[in-house]
């Protein structure tokens, strides 16, 4: 489980993206809902350790993100939706370098270049890649080992419709073995049927909504008005100067 503790988080001082942060991501799928600019990558970047709070605590299985890093983070991969990578580096080094981190034997990264039909780049720097290939080079990071909680921003942006497919069978592989995943996607459809619960974050202060229809279709229209509300929500918000991250 990772658990937010009265959390709060701001990029400036003067304006908080999010506050009063309480709330816990458990196994199965959690949706983040809403439009760019209303705290759902944010919130992610927390979960992930990318972001440090400025206040409140945030563990992974009761370990402090912060201050037993080595505890909490060996289960985490994280997706960004504009992945940062080190420009000069080989992208086969970078998954290797993944591979010891995570205890993995360093064939598990050729493996998972080749997932994304990517293997033949290995030798290639990030630089040299597209921004499509950068983006299936951080996603082939996130496939090695056997990580517990899967935080992932735009999954499946700049995906073709095979590998789209091979993603979606790789991730209800992990549901079945009870990992916890959080997803941020404008494009929702795929995720409706494996979706457990959603998250919304009306005025800074996330909120989740835990009982979905059991039916397909109600629970497809319900994901879409929530989405829907909050999106009207941050554009009203917006004309006043919040809703910005």
């Amino acid at each position: 489980m990772i658990r937010f503790q009265d959390v709060a988080f701001a990029y400036m001082k003067r304006e908080t993206v999010l506050r009063n942060v309480d709330l816990s991501f458990e196994p199965g799928v959690t949706l983040l809902l809403g439009p760019n600019g209303c705290g759902k990558s944010t919130l992610l970047k927390l979960a992930a350790g990318v972001e440090q709070p400025d206040s409140g605590t945030i563990t992974v299985e009761g370990h402090d993100l912060w201050k037993e890093e080595v505890a909490s983070r060996g289960e985490l991969a994280y997706l960004p939706e504009h992945p940062d990578l080190t420009p000069y580096a080989a992208i086969g080094e970078v998954l290797r370098l993944v591979c010891r981190i995570r205890g993995e034997p360093a064939s598990a990264a050729g493996e998972a270049l080749r997932f994304f039909g990517m293997e033949s780049l290995a030798g290639r720097t990030v630089r040299e890649l597209s921004k499509g290939q950068r983006r299936r080079a951080i996603f082939a990071a996130a496939l090695i080992g056997d990580p517990r909680y899967l935080l992932l921003d735009e999954p499946l942006d700049g995906m073709d419709r095979a590998v789209r497919k091979e993603i979606m069978l790789w991730l209800d592989s992990h549901l079945s073995a009870g990992s916890t995943l959080v997803v941020v996607s404008h494009e929702i459809e795929p995720f409706i049927p494996l979706c457990a619960r959603a998250v919304t974050i009306p005025d800074g202060v996330p909120r989740i909504h835990p009982d979905l229809p059991g039916d397909a279709d109600l629970r497809g229209a319900f994901l879409e008005n929530l989405a829907g509300s909050v999106q009207a929500d941050c554009e009203s918000r917006e004309s006043d100067g919040g809703c910005r991250y």
